[in-house]
């Protein structure tokens, strides 16, 4: 299969199962969308939806977070991990929001990744999913999906960023992210993974998953 079809495969496919994409972080603004995605990484979707209700009841905006202090952000979010370094991100970047941004979220990837806490991936699913630009924000997870896939090399998350930048049309690529996230989720997790029962890895996985 040439990598157009696998392409067009992946596509048709994806858009079966989830014609529907909803954001899984909770979120009510720009804002608190920013500081659940800082609070993911390394962390699941579903244990931050379970600390951002008493966070964000604490402190919903830039101008409140602010005065909060960094041990009271961290206990509160203890549960995500990482706990340290996130409470002085969400601490610091409010501040610079309150300094810089009149109290709101930017909405180029300049300026989200001068924020504390920030990287391309977290910029760019803020970017895509608060700001509706077209972004490709590739995680562990994705980038593990693309490879087996045959779509890409998997030698660098930036790689995979910019091979899925090539391959998928522009006009797909947020609603392809969380499908593919919704997809690997599923079907396809790092362990146990069977690519036989894989709806995707049965047609374009790598040979070695069936060895």
């Amino acid at each position: 299969m040439k990598k157009s079809e696998k392409v067009e495969f992946v596509i048709e496919k994806l858009e079966a199962l989830y014609p529907e994409t909803p954001i899984p972080l909770d979120h009510t603004d720009e804002y608190t969308l920013l500081i659940a995605v800082l609070l993911s990484a390394q962390c699941t979707d579903e244990r931050v939806n379970q600390v951002t209700p008493k966070l964000f009841a604490t402190a919903n905006k830039p101008e409140q977070m602010a005065d909060i202090e960094v041990d009271a952000i961290r206990q509160i979010i203890r549960p995500c991990g990482l706990s340290p370094q996130k409470s002085k991100a969400i601490s610091n970047l409010s501040k610079i929001l309150i300094e810089q941004h009149e109290g709101k979220v930017p909405n180029n990837f300049n300026d989200l990744e001068a924020l504390p806490g920030v990287g391309h991936k977290t910029a760019s699913v803020v970017m895509a999913q608060a700001f509706g630009y077209p972004a490709f924000p590739v995680d562990t997870h994705i980038h593990r999906l693309i490879y087996r896939w045959t779509l890409s090399t998997g030698k660098s998350v930036e790689k995979t960023e910019k091979d899925c930048k090539r391959l998928f049309p522009e006009s797909l690529w947020n609603k392809l992210h969380l499908q593919i996230i919704f997809f690997g989720r599923e079907y396809c997790k790092a362990r146990p993974h069977d690519p036989r029962t894989c709806p995707i890895c049965t047609k374009i996985g790598r040979a070695e998953l069936f060895k």
